[in-house]
């Protein structure tokens, strides 16, 4: 449930995409991320950092969108995010003591970076429809995928536990 309460700004702006355009989109984009803050507000008087980074965001370069209208500004947000989500990933590597799975942040760290570029070159090589595509079906399944290869390798150091030999 959460996972698509999370999702929701995204599928909204996929859906105005495909019937009445960009702009739109971006509105209702901006509009989704402001409510699924509120609603998150309301039930547990408090906000999540991810939602606060991506309103801001979206807010910013979903306003540019708007006010200069051009698409360019929009197609930039995910690079950005997903760069910011890199440099958090950095960061914290080298903040604290370290496990095995904390480790797993230069990963993050790579992938994150890696996904931002895989953007820009689907912003300046495709066309829009292209992108939105890409946007949320694209940086998905790429996630899905590095998640699905990240069990594997932590698997490898997960110990049975002694009480139930599992």
């Amino acid at each position: 449930m959460k996972f698509l309460f999370d999702f929701f700004p995204i599928l909204l702006f996929f859906v105005a995409f495909k019937l009445y355009g960009i702009f739109v989109a971006t509105a209702v984009a901006i509009a989704a991320s402001f409510i699924q803050v509120g609603i998150y507000w309301h039930r547990h008087r408090r906000f999540e950092t991810m939602h606060l980074v991506t309103l801001a965001i979206i807010v910013i370069f979903g306003g540019a969108t708007l006010i200069l209208q051009d698409e360019m500004f929009i197609k930039w947000k995910p690079t950005i995010l997903n760069w910011l989500f890199a440099l958090a990933f950095f960061a914290s590597h080298f903040i604290g003591d370290k496990t095995i799975v904390q480790r797993l942040n230069i990963g993050w760290t790579i992938f994150f970076t890696v996904v931002g570029f895989i953007n820009l070159y689907v912003v300046y090589n495709f066309d829009t429809e292209t992108w939105v595509d890409f946007k949320v079906f694209g940086i998905l399944g790429l996630t899905l995928v590095f998640v699905f290869l990240q069990f594997f390798f932590i698997a490898r150091y997960v110990k049975p536990d002694q009480n139930t030999g599992k």
